[in-house]
């Protein structure tokens, strides 16, 4: 059975249908208390390294290259990917982000990455 991810926008209202609340940004989104935020877990470790990220800077010519880069960062396996991916096999995840681009975001690869890996069998492409 494929896990329930789902993404929504930190600025997008909570819904009792969220499940889990995963922040997945490395940094903190602007606009927005911590209080305010209605998150259970910040996994910073599961974003794309500030390098990474500047890089990328949400160019659409960038995505493929973006793609692939980022999951060989995932696959370098921080010990946060290893608690979202036990995470999301036991219940339905909400990844939360705070790009404006609801296409060219990091959160799509890591969803397609978490369900490729739980797909396999693995705890970790590679393993």
């Amino acid at each position: 059975m494929l896990p329930d991810i789902r993404l929504k926008r930190v600025y997008d209202s909570p819904s009792s249908e969220d499940g889990m609340r995963v922040f997945t940004d490395r940094l903190w989104p602007r606009g927005i208390r911590k209080a305010d935020l209605k998150m259970d877990l910040w996994l910073k470790g599961v974003a794309p390294s500030s390098e990474l990220r500047r890089w990328f800077g949400h160019d659409p010519a960038h995505w493929d290259e973006f793609q692939v880069k980022y999951r060989q960062e995932l696959a370098l396996y921080d010990p946060e990917v290893r608690q979202l991916i036990d995470l999301v096999r036991k219940e339905r995840v909400t990844l939360l982000y705070a790009a404006r681009d609801p296409v060219y975001n990091h959160p799509r690869v890591l969803v397609a990455f978490l369900k490729e890996t739980i797909a396999s069998g693995k705890d970790h492409p590679g393993v």
